[in-house]
């Protein structure tokens, strides 16, 4: 399986090209006012019409009400659902249903204890986001440029693929992905100049080094077949 690189929390055409041109495979669009990355629903689903067809859209979201939900399916189209709140594992299947899109159910991990819901998010989810705890006063829930232990993940089996995210960057993304095997990396704060200003040349940078961890995983692949 190749692997899923996703950059989240554009929200400009000059960074969405520079994603789009190195050969990001996902791209992220946050629906969350108190973010820094937050856009409106009009801008989204514009910078949507540049990506459709060259990468799959993403629309993150956080406890979002189903007025909100519809009006970013009908407007924007988006490919995924993003949850990242404290959706339950039966208000992940709901969403999934009523609106007929596929959904990434983040989680935040800290400890191994963390893990203990994850077997049943990754029985009704398209796909599970491990991202780190945020701290007890953060604002949002993600974005913050935190790494967690990796080495939990290791050797972890779901039902659903997963994806890491949580203070990844071009330095470091090899061997996130060769401690956990992820089947995607998701980043947005290594990828940014300032907080919430992205930069097309690290988002560049962060890629060439995604890539590199796939093909890393794949010669470990080959070399213990």
């Amino acid at each position: 399986m190749s692997l899923i690189v996703k950059i989240c929390g554009l929200s400009e055409p000059e960074t969405l090209h520079a994603a789009l041109d190195a050969g990001a495979d996902m791209v992220g669009f946050v629906f969350f006012e108190p973010s820094p990355r937050n856009v409106d629903i009009a801008g989204a689903a514009e910078l949507a019409k540049l990506a459709r067809g060259r990468a799959q859209i993403a629309a993150l979201t956080v406890d979002a009400d189903a007025g909100l939900l519809e009006r970013i399916i009908e407007q924007v189209g988006p490919d995924w659902l993003q949850l990242h709140g404290k959706e339950t594992p039966e208000a992940v299947a709901a969403v999934r249903t009523i609106y007929d899109v596929r959904v990434m159910k983040a989680l935040p991990v800290s400890t191994r204890a963390d893990l203990a819901p994850v077997a049943a998010y990754a029985e009704i989810s398209d796909r599970i986001l491990f991202d780190a705890r945020p701290p007890k006063d953060a604002t949002r829930p993600g974005g913050l440029g935190v790494p967690f232990d990796w080495h939990l993940l290791e050797d972890i089996i779901l039902k659903a693929p997963f994806m890491l995210s949580g203070g990844l960057n071009a330095e470091n993304v090899v061997e996130a992905v060769r401690l956990t095997r992820a089947q995607g990396v998701d980043v947005s704060s290594g990828v940014e100049r300032s907080l919430g200003v992205k930069d097309s040349n690290l988002i560049r940078a962060f890629i060439r080094a995604a890539r590199t961890a796939e093909a890393q995983v794949e010669d470990t692949k080959v070399a213990s077949a």
